[in-house]
């Protein structure tokens, strides 16, 4: 791990669903669904235990369609509307990172990506010393890393472990550079959000003609001067790159997150300080979550006697 100061930079939305279809039918003393609530307070709790940042945010998704869907019709049109047992928990996780002092962040018109992609835009300007860590279960935002961002996922399923991703773990893991998911997507879609790609390329493909060509732009920039193709563009690959322009360059449009949402941001409102530990430890008796409670970073008395003692 890097001993740079760190911001923790959180999707909220995609942890919940990552909780949400990860953990058992656990309920709260009246009998309420809270899966979704304990899986994503222990992922955020242990997220602050081991990055110990000197800044943290969480972005939401908005309930309203984004900018995405009035491009595209289609966008994550096959998705299903959130489970009626999962809404009521969305506004107690809100609360609690209310109750944690950790500043939240949701805009109509746009999602928590584009949230998390203008944080962390302002964030470099602000201060170049800062690494942002983004915590998420979406490789979308595979494509924000670099030097001065990385994404963190907690463990699921097969993954053995967290893992951080920097640049060089990103492309060991897609064979490509961080900045290039996008022309990925472009080219061969992503069923998840509807993005369409061109049909009938795949991974492997894609992969390789980005691998030559660098962006999607770069294709079709030597297609305009080399109309006959050459050996690796040719036959089919060569019609579908042809009768597919529109669409690839469309997908990528809607694959690049936005870094310049409309939002209200102040550095320094997003210092991790002292919070309401006893208003926290309330809630989570409330819902039964005990187990959490020794989790919990200490609060501003804690840490004066801890100082005083030592």
């Amino acid at each position: 791990m890097s001993s740079r100061r760190k911001f923790l930079l959180v999707d909220a939305h995609a942890l919940i669903y990552r909780a949400y279809y990860a953990l058992p039918n656990l309920t709260d003393p009246n009998g309420q669904l809270v899966n979704a609530v304990f899986g994503f307070s222990k992922m955020l709790l242990n997220a602050i235990t081991y990055f110990e940042p000197e800044y943290a945010a969480v972005c939401f998704d908005h309930q309203k369609p984004t900018f995405r869907h009035k491009k595209f019709d289609g966008y994550k049109a096959q998705r299903a509307k959130m489970p009626d047992d999962l809404i009521p928990q969305i506004q107690i996780i809100k609360d609690i990172v209310t109750a944690l002092g950790i500043p939240k962040f949701e805009v109509e018109g746009f999602e928590a990506d584009d949230l998390i992609g203008t944080v962390n835009c302002k964030v470099e300007n602000l201060d170049g010393q800062l690494l942002t860590i983004i915590v998420t279960g979406d490789q979308d935002a595979f494509q924000l890393v670099d030097n001065d961002t990385h994404i963190w996922m907690p463990a699921r399923g097969k993954q053995k472990g967290d893992i951080e991703y920097d640049e060089d773990l990103v492309e060991k893991k897609l064979g490509i550079k961080p900045s290039q998911v996008i022309d990925l997507k472009a080219l061969m879609g992503d069923s998840s959000d509807n993005i369409p790609g061109i049909k009938g390329i795949g991974p492997k493909t894609a992969i390789a003609l980005i691998q030559r060509f660098g962006t999607v732009e770069n294709i079709y920039d030597f297609l305009a001067h080399n109309a006959q193709g050459d050996n690796l563009l040719k036959g089919n690959l060569l019609e579908k790159l042809r009768n597919g322009q529109a669409s690839a360059l469309m997908s990528k449009d809607l694959a690049t997150i936005e870094c310049q949402a409309p939002i209200d941001f102040n550095l320094e409102d997003c210092r991790v300080t002292s919070y309401d530990k006893n208003q926290v430890i309330q809630i989570f008796q409330s819902l039964g979550f005990k187990s959490l409670i020794s989790a919990l970073p200490r609060d501003a008395f804690e840490t004066s006697v801890q100082e005083a003692l030592f």
